[in-house]
């Protein structure tokens, strides 16, 4: 196989740690695979050969039918919070990591299959993946990277050929995942809770080397970890929150060290601003609401915060001080980040004090209307020329909200035109609308894929105006009454 693989040679650095963290299992392989999509792009950022790969070669090798010599595939370990429950028995149940690419960009990544089997950590499930989760995740992943917000990766998808048996029977897939890795509060959670500080320490000097080796900070290198984490925790919430991005499964184990968005289950972009909204249809409770999703963040830290203190004092009461004043940085850090996003989509580059409370107003005006929350914001984009759009999405009370904005404006030091495009940079033109991935993944199903390949086209460029037919158009879109989505689905 090594002839035929396009990979880099894999340097499993994970699999240097204690054996505790990982196992190794064989993927399960397909029946009769055939690629979906293969991502080209990315499949050249991280230094692949594709010269000569012909479509069945990449089937054989993303189902894991064939791997390269240098190839030890693991499943990892790791524990976890779900729904504020603590789980010490979970892991991998249906990923592989087939090893570690250094990209021409000289960053590591992770190469993982996800829907490829079981593992010793599939709970009695069957370790496969059906093709509706596949797709979302292909589709939401891109997305996000499109949008220019940290995530994993898809590089490619699969069908298998193997029927999975779910609500029904549903074509089998799998999807490659790329990530800067795939380490998890979880993670060091399993650690904490096994009570091996060793295998704790080792943990925490492999996260740093690999997400912080540039850091200066002095001090303990569990709280150095614990502090970079809370960093880039507070800084993707706040470009979630910036999106309308609900992520639906905020458990630990769904939380990464790097900052990285992973897990596309029951996730949505909002259509109406609703900040109580909630689509996954296994949170009951809204526990991960769109306004939730910062103070779970939050907690979500010091559930971290927890696992590392045998490492940041040796004195518990000093350990306990440490910790909580790291995890105390997180609102303020997300707000400050927060208020940077928000600026950017009111198209102002300055500071003042009351560029708080004017989005304050604006969000409760959008929820009081139901305005779309994609839309209202490039709106504003044009609404120094012409307001109508925007009133038209807001309503009659967001005139003295409007007269406020354009009063702030003229604080400004930008231009008008510089103002326009700061709006269309960080508002987008187009996101995955709920009602199109449902679409997309049900033509899929019935074996139609040109949906998925023609909304993966169009969410490339998400910050451009779409062309005024196809795809794009339809993203801009709203759905109509009986075209809402209410509720989405793990897939698992």
């Amino acid at each position: 196989m090594s002839d035929l693989s396009p990979f880099p040679r894999y340097d499993t650095s994970y699999a240097r740690l204690p054996a505790s963290f990982y196992s190794h299992v064989h993927p399960y392989g397909a029946s009769s695979p055939k690629l979906l999509k293969l991502n080209s792009a990315l499949a050249e950022v991280l230094g692949f050969d594709l010269q000569g790969l012909t479509d069945d070669d990449a089937a054989q090798i993303f189902a894991g039918n064939q791997l390269a010599d240098h190839s030890k595939p693991l499943a990892m370990a790791y524990a976890g919070h779900q729904f504020g429950g603590f789980n010490p028995g979970l892991g991998d149940g249906r990923a592989l990591l087939l090893g570690e690419v250094i990209g021409t960009d000289s960053r590591r990544y992770d190469i993982q299959l996800k829907g490829s089997g079981q593992t010793p950590y599939s709970r009695q499930g069957d370790g496969r993946a059906a093709l509706g989760p596949v797709l979302r995740e292909y589709v939401m992943s891109e997305a996000m990277a499109a949008l220019g917000i940290p995530t994993t990766r898809a590089l490619a998808a699969v069908l298998t050929g193997d029927p999975v048996l779910r609500e029904g029977v549903l074509p089998g897939a799998i999807v490659t995942r790329v990530a800067s890795s795939h380490l998890r509060v979880g993670t060091f959670e399993l650690a904490a809770f096994r009570g091996n500080k060793d295998d704790l320490a080792a943990l925490v000097t492999y996260a740093l080397d690999r997400h912080f080796p540039d850091r200066v900070e002095d001090g303990p290198p569990a709280l150095q970890l614990l502090n970079g984490v809370v960093g880039r925790q507070a800084a993707l919430i706040a470009q979630w929150m910036g999106v309308g991005f609900i992520h639906g499964v905020m458990n630990t184990d769904n939380c990464t060290i790097s900052g990285e968005t992973i897990d596309y289950g029951p996730c949505a972009f909002m259509d109406s601003y609703n900040p109580a909204q909630v689509y996954s249809s296994i949170d009951h409770q809204g526990r991960y609401a769109f306004s939730n999703q910062a103070p779970i963040a939050h907690w979500n830290m010091a559930v971290l915060a927890q696992a590392l203190l045998p490492l940041i004092d040796d004195e518990e009461a000093s350990a306990i001080k440490l910790a909580q004043d790291a995890v105390d940085r997180f609102p303020t850090a997300f707000q400050a980040a927060y208020l940077g996003v928000m600026r950017g989509k009111l198209g102002l580059t300055d500071s003042h004090e009351a560029d708080r409370q004017l989005v304050r107003d604006l969000l409760q005006l959008m929820a009081d209307s139901e305005a779309d929350f994609t839309n209202t914001f490039r709106a504003l984009s044009n609404a120094e020329n012409d307001a109508n759009m925007f009133l038209a999405l807001i309503g009659e009370d967001g005139k003295a909200w409007f007269e406020s904005w354009t009063a702030r404006l003229g604080r400004e030091t930008a231009s008008a035109e510089e103002r326009q495009e700061i709006i269309r940079a960080a508002s987008p033109a187009i996101i995955p609308r709920n009602h199109r991935v449902e679409a997309m993944i049900a033509a899929g199903v019935d074996g139609d894929f040109a949906p998925f390949h023609d909304m993966v086209q169009a969410l490339a460029k998400p910050y451009e105006d779409p062309p005024s037919s196809g795809e794009g158009e339809a993203l801009t879109q709203p759905p109509k009454p009986d075209e809402v989505v209410h509720a989405t689905f793990c897939g698992t």
